[in-house]
């Protein structure tokens, strides 16, 4: 299927068995040195599937996610996005692979020197060569859609961690990604913020998005995913229903880590 046709399947069709995966790993390994960071992740993603990617530091979730868009190259295994195989030697295919899969840090990375409307026209102009009023009409629909409406022509520093953290959300959508990956998203903010932009990655799962989510809001895990994943030492070590994975854990270390984060 070609990228476009597979790109409109993604947006389109239920989370199901049959359809081609978003996401496929096969094998993949990673490395940095010696230390192997994954070690042989098999892996599929079906379109419109929401994977919350739980785990100690340094088990490999925010790696793993890096290799999904081509931050990270790895040195073992096969990794197809939408589709396509991902070759880090092809950089028109790299453009191509970015142009569909968003990603979404703990910081925030807003221009600073640009305003926030400006910041979430920049990549769609420099990239699709949208036309400038075209961006500006998209840029305001996606800022309201994250209730912010009201910021287009305000600074970054002059916004909440919370309200930054919403304006990457929507500078991540002006893309138009079939899947979207956020890397504890929530990290970065005060506690009394992390609700409001939960809330607007919840609207999106909920719409449809692929979402790959690693974090440590187990409550918001538990009641968004499809499928939690829990890794451990660079591996899958559980994979399951959120339901199941939490309410009855089948291996030590997932029971352990659950405990620690009620000790």
């Amino acid at each position: 299927m070609p990228p476009t046709e597979l790109l409109a399947a993604a947006h389109a069709l239920p989370a199901s068995d049959t359809a081609e995966p978003a996401v496929r790993m096969r094998g993949l390994r990673k490395a940095y040195g010696a230390h192997e960071v994954l070690k042989g992740i098999d892996l599929d993603v079906r379109p419109g599937e929401v994977v919350a990617i739980i785990g100690k530091s340094g088990s490999g979730k925010s790696t793993l996610l890096r290799c999904i868009n081509g931050l990270e190259t790895f040195q073992h295994g096969t990794l197809t996005v939408l589709g396509q195989p991902l070759k880090h030697d092809d950089a028109a295919a790299m453009r191509t692979l970015r142009q569909h899969v968003g990603m979404i840090f703990q910081q925030f990375n807003l221009f600073p020197h640009l305003t926030v409307g400006r910041n979430v026209m920049l990549a769609p102009s420099l990239v699709k060569k949208t036309e400038a009023r075209a961006g500006e009409a998209r840029a305001r629909a996606l800022l309201a859609r994250v209730g912010l409406a009201e910021k287009f022509g305000a600074w970054p520093d002059q916004l909440s961690g919370g309200q930054q953290q919403r304006v990457a959300i929507a500078r991540a959508l002006a893309m138009d990604p079939a899947i979207l990956l956020c890397d504890e998203i929530t990290s970065a903010l005060d506690p009394e913020l992390v609700g409001e932009v939960l809330g607007v990655v919840e609207s999106l799962a909920a719409e449809g998005m692929t979402l790959l989510m690693v974090t440590h809001e187990m409550g918001f895990a538990r009641k968004v995913s499809d499928r939690v994943i829990f890794m451990h030492q660079g591996k899958v070590h559980e994979m399951g229903p959120p339901a199941e994975l939490f309410g009855s854990p089948k291996t030590p270390e997932l029971k352990q880590f659950l405990s620690s984060l009620h000790g």
